[in-house]
């Protein structure tokens, strides 16, 4: 159990601080290009994340998969094999992909824009803003495979602190040429997104430069391991594909989930909202909070998803090709149970404290549009975050084409509704579309993981619904706060009472609900006994 709990933190830190990062360096990126900057970067990048799940075609966590599975046979050599062939076909599917991208991008401007005079977006822009992205799709898919591999032997540190440099050095490079070209040069907003967008591939670069010292340093060692061997399965490298791929082909559609639904939003989004009549200028900054800026946020609860999802793979699936039951529904019943405790809270914290969060960030214009669709979105990070782990256990049981099934049918159900809902509900109607389509898809899973291996989900709902209480009287007292601060704290007019009373709500109902869930021992009993830690807070 330690395995999981050691490995999830690691990457969950690691992910939480790249995310955390993600969302700080929105808020200058914001003032300097606004709502209409922040849509168009959401046009290029919705697509080029496409693109790049299809280019690596879910290998990177399939290597993870097969390597750690041969690996708790004895056999190394077969992983390492494996991982040789995996770069050779990343780097020929990662410059196809680029070639694709890059001489679509006029046909996908073409299908976005539904109008020139509807926004201050052009074709022309979404199409430039498209090709400079498109560079990043060399190099990502390869640099993901050695991820993949490191993970297999359980070795999170490498993807963690990649991940992190990835995504530090993208940043400073992204801000610096965006100030550059919009403060320095007095440039053009598409000027500035191009290399925003551009920043992917210097990012891509310094996380392969990670990766390649790591493989340095711990070379000598999996040799070590390799030469000590006594069997090898010796499998034909065209049966090692064809087992790859019958693991990839879920993978993909798991780390495209969100990307897809963001991508129906992309093609209907702005064509709903003018048949229903509403302003170009609200359109545009209504989609930048769905697309991009608000969506930093809903995402950040995720992140504790992420990192136990990769770190959980490994071991459910030694486990389970090891066929130890017990072990197995332990780490099932670990993994569902972390996302409970961690994520319902944030999720109704951000929802509750939503005009806060974003009048704090990104300052109160149009803020009687950004805050509430900021609160309507928040709890389908929750559906984000276990659709990530459900679709991990499924994987882990050997059940991964499921998750074809389950994401399909929420998919149909988004693409069916999404103009319906918006043209009901405004803006708010795309974020249900994406909460109806997750939430199906993470029934599906639950569903199968249950037939599949007669999996009890009695103890994940009793915990769940202590959970809810604790949120219950978490929301209370921030509720109670926000109406005693509001009788003296502007915070409705003013950007700074908005981040005062932020800090208030998120400080306070942490606590409350931190408090509850440790002295109810439920933290304990999740994540064992190294959170007695917080003895020094609680029990003075």
């Amino acid at each position: 159990m330690s395995t999981i709990v050691r490995g999830a933190m690691m990457l969950t830190m690691a992910s939480f601080l790249s995310k955390f990062l993600g969302m700080i360096y929105v808020i200058p990126f914001n003032a300097l290009v606004g709502a209409t900057g922040g849509a168009l970067y959401a046009f290029a990048y919705i697509p080029y994340n496409i693109l790049l799940s299809i280019s690596t075609i879910g290998v990177p966590l399939a290597v993870s998969k097969f390597v750690s599975k041969y690996n708790s046979l004895g056999d190394y050599e077969t992983g390492r094999r494996m991982f040789k062939a995996g770069i050779a076909l990343m780097l020929v599917s990662g410059f196809l992909a680029f070639l694709a991208l890059f001489s679509s991008a006029d046909l996908l401007a073409g299908w976005i824009i539904a109008s020139e005079d509807a926004g201050n977006i052009a074709e022309e822009d979404v199409a430039f803003v498209i090709r400079m992205v498109s560079f990043a799709l060399i190099i990502i898919p390869s640099m993901s495979i050695v991820r993949g591999f490191f993970q297999g032997h359980s070795s999170m540190g490498p993807t963690a602190v990649s991940q992190v440099v990835e995504q530090i050095v993208r940043i400073v490079f992204l801000l610096t040429a965006a100030f550059i070209v919009m403060v320095v040069l007095d440039g053009a907003v598409r000027t500035a997104v191009g290399f925003a967008t551009f920043s992917a591939f210097i990012g891509g670069l310094a996380s392969m430069f990670v990766l390649w010292r790591y493989w340095r340093k711990r070379k000598p060692g999996l040799d070590k391991t390799l030469r000590q061997q006594t069997y090898s399965h010796d499998i034909p490298r065209k049966d090692l594909f064809v087992e790859l791929f019958s693991y990839a082909g879920p993978f993909i559609l798991v780390g495209l989930a969100t990307s897809l639904y963001q991508l129906v939003d992309t093609f209907t989004f702005q064509r709903a909202m003018i048949a229903a009549g509403k302003d170009g200028e609200i359109t545009e900054v209504a989609y930048s909070v769905i697309s991009l800026y608000g969506h930093k946020l809903v995402i950040i609860p995720g992140t504790i998803a992420i990192g136990l999802s990769l770190a959980t793979l490994p071991v459910l699936t030694k486990s389970f090709t090891q066929q130890n039951r017990e072990l197995l529904f332990k780490q099932i019943n670990q993994a569902l149970q972390i996302i409970a405790i961690l994520v319902i809270p944030a999720v109704v914290g951000l929802s509750v404290l939503s005009d806060q969060a974003y009048g704090a960030l990104y300052g109160l214009k149009f803020i009687e549009t950004t805050g509430p669709l900021l609160g309507w979105y928040a709890p389908v990070g929750l559906l984000f975050a276990m659709f990530t782990v459900s679709s991990s256990l499924l994987q882990g049981i050997n059940q991964q084409k499921f998750a074809v099934v389950s994401l399909s049918a929420g998919l149909l159900a988004k693409i069916l509704l999404n103009i319906q809902l918006i043209h009901m509900f405004g803006a708010k109607g795309a974020i249900f579309g994406t909460g109806l389509a997750a939430g199906i898809a993470v029934s599906l899973n639950l569903w199968r993981v249950k037939k599949s291996i007669q999996f009890p989900f009695k103890q994940v709902i009793k915990r769940t619904m202590l959970v809810g209480i604790f949120v219950a009287i978490m929301v209370i007292v921030i509720w109670i706060e926000k109406a005693v601060f509001g009788m003296f704290l502007p915070y409705d007019e003013e950007r700074w009472a908005q981040v005062v009373m932020l800090a208030v709500g998120v400080v306070s109902g942490a606590a409350v609900y931190l408090w509850l869930a440790y002295e109810s021992t439920l933290l304990e009993r999740v994540l064992g006994d190294k959170v007695r830690v917080l003895d020094k807070f609680f029990r003075r």
